[in-house]
Parts: C-alpha cells; structure tokens; sequence
C-alpha cells in the first residue's frame, strides 16, 4: 500500500521549523597587525627575526623560539622539517657581508588567547639576489608574557612570484 508522502514532509518540516536554532560562527575578518596590542606584538616576534636575520644576529633569532621549536618546508617531494639550529648555523657561517633579507608583505595575524598565527607572504634575497619567494605560516605561543614562534612551515617556489616590496 503506498502512503502519500505529503503529510511526512508536512511533519518534517514542522520538526525543523520548531527546533531551537543553532549559533552559525560569523567568519572574522583578517586581521592586520595593528588590529590590536597583541596581534601588533605577536608580528613583532616574526619581523624582528627576520630582522635578526639581516643583521647576522643568531642569538637574537634564537630568542624568538622556544625551545625544540620546528621549522618545515612544503617541497614538491613532501614536507622537509628541521630544528631551528641548523638554520641558525647557516645565516651564521654566511659568507661577510652577505645580507640574507627576507621581505615580509600582506601579514594576516589571527590572536586566540595564548595562541597566535601569521601567515605572510615573502621574498627571499642572499645578497642582491633573489633566491625564491611563498607564504610563511607561522604559530607563537604566549610564555611567561612574551610571544615566540614555536613552529614555521613555508612554502617556496621560484616562478608565479609577485614583485617583491622595495627594502
């Protein structure tokens, strides 16, 4: 016997009209680093390493992890990772006054209690040459009230890039 399919949707409909509703999460607009005090400070974490960067200051670049932080790079192979020493031994055993720059554009910064993220876009230049370009995802974490970087994933390619901002 077939029964009408009208009054199931009818009753369907009424369950559904009358359940309570249920909180939708707006999306947040990005926010950029001067959104508020802790997002501006979070983004100083990431400028000023690549700040230390510039200036061959290891020790200053150091400062910006904790410690075991981890350092990966998205290859066309897979995922390359790392701890921060061999990268820091590296910018050190540069050749002098060869200035490794890493520009920074674009930052969108995001702040959630003691957890923080930047994603930047980037360029890099060894001396006046350019090496590559891609997005740096970067989380900090809030110790001891002071920001630091405990993980940096990158991307890197050579072609498709924008032009770089001046230094």
């Amino acid at each position: 016997m077939r029964r009408p399919l009208l009054p199931c949707f009818v009753i369907a409909m009424a369950a559904v009209v009358t359940l309570p509703a249920t909180p939708v999460a707006t999306p947040v607009a990005a926010q950029s680093p001067s959104t508020s005090p802790e997002h501006a400070a979070a983004y100083a974490v990431v400028t000023g390493l690549f700040d230390g960067m510039r200036a061959r200051d290891t020790a200053s670049m150091r400062a910006a992890f904790v410690e075991n932080a981890v350092l990966q790079s998205l290859t066309p192979t897979g995922v390359k990772s790392d701890g921060i020493e061999g990268w820091l031994r590296s910018v050190g055993a540069a050749p002098a006054g060869t200035v490794i720059d890493e520009r920074l554009a674009n930052p969108v910064v995001h702040v959630d209690g003691d957890l923080a993220s930047v994603w930047v876009d980037y360029w890099l230049f060894v001396g006046e040459r350019f090496s590559h370009c891609g997005v740096d995802a970067i989380l900090l974490a809030k110790r001891e009230g002071a920001w630091r970087i405990f993980s940096v994933v990158d991307t890197r390619r050579r072609e498709g890039c924008a032009s770089a901002p001046a230094r």
